[in-house]
């Protein structure tokens, strides 16, 4: 039998923790898009599959344009999921995508580590 703290524990989370948590979960990473690809229209081609919070495309700045590669995300997880499944592989103005869920980043290696690393 679960204990009245761990109840309340599960039942009260942090605000924060549960935006952490969501914020990487409902991220979806997009690569293969065209240069003329907008962040209107990637937002609109995965609209299908849920809520669209926000579609980021990830610029150039030297170039000023497009890399080929944005973010989608959506209010529920699920919804990231199901749009990762159908829109994988889908062509989007010409070009074929690639979709998967956010990529996570390496943590930073420690001073000691480098440190270590080095000899």
């Amino acid at each position: 039998m679960e204990s009245l703290r761990q109840i309340w524990c599960q039942q009260h989370r942090s605000l924060s923790q549960l935006l952490f948590l969501r914020s990487i979960s409902s991220k979806i990473f997009v690569k293969g898009l065209a240069f003329s690809t907008t962040k209107e229209k990637l937002a609109e081609a995965f609209s299908e599959y849920g809520n669209v919070l926000n579609a980021d495309i990830v610029l150039n700045k030297a170039k000023n344009r497009s890399k080929g590669f944005g973010y989608v995300t959506f209010a529920k997880e699920e919804e990231a999921r199901k749009a990762q499944m159908a829109m994988n592989g889908n062509i989007l103005h010409g070009r074929v995508l690639y979709v998967d869920m956010e990529p996570h980043k390496k943590p930073e290696k420690s001073s000691f580590d480098k440190a270590t690393a080095d000899g």
